[in-house]
């Protein structure tokens, strides 16, 4: 599947309250999927999901979208540490790595799983 890492408003606003309270905490932990992708995966709203790169491996819990907000493929997380973990440090020149396109390999986290 392919990650695009973004940002929100309530990864922002959040953030503001800071990086180490709760809700920027969540907020930067959830992917959003497709929900016929989930279906196929045979995951629901709130289930745990590890996500893998190249790069890394983050375990982060996973909400629906409905197709017509979300296309088949594509998941999205907003910037913050779980995302990062899945970025190279490659800039192209630019000094922020490349965070858009993340090619990713999905997999449902069963209970006692997640370390």
């Amino acid at each position: 599947m392919t990650l695009i890492p973004g940002r929100t408003s309530k990864q922002g606003t959040s953030l503001n309250a800071g990086k180490l309270k709760a809700e920027y905490l969540e907020v930067t932990s959830t992917v959003e999927m497709n929900e016929d992708d989930m279906k196929k995966m045979k995951l629901k709203d709130g289930d745990r999901v590890r996500l893998r790169s190249p790069e890394g491996e983050v375990v982060v819990t996973c909400r629906p979208k409905k197709a017509s907000d979300l296309p088949s493929g594509i998941i999205f997380m907003a910037y913050g540490p779980s995302s990062s973990e899945l970025m190279g440090s490659d800039t192209a020149g630019s000094g922020m790595p490349l965070s858009k396109q993340i090619e990713v390999r999905v997999e449902a986290v069963g209970a006692g799983e997640e370390g």
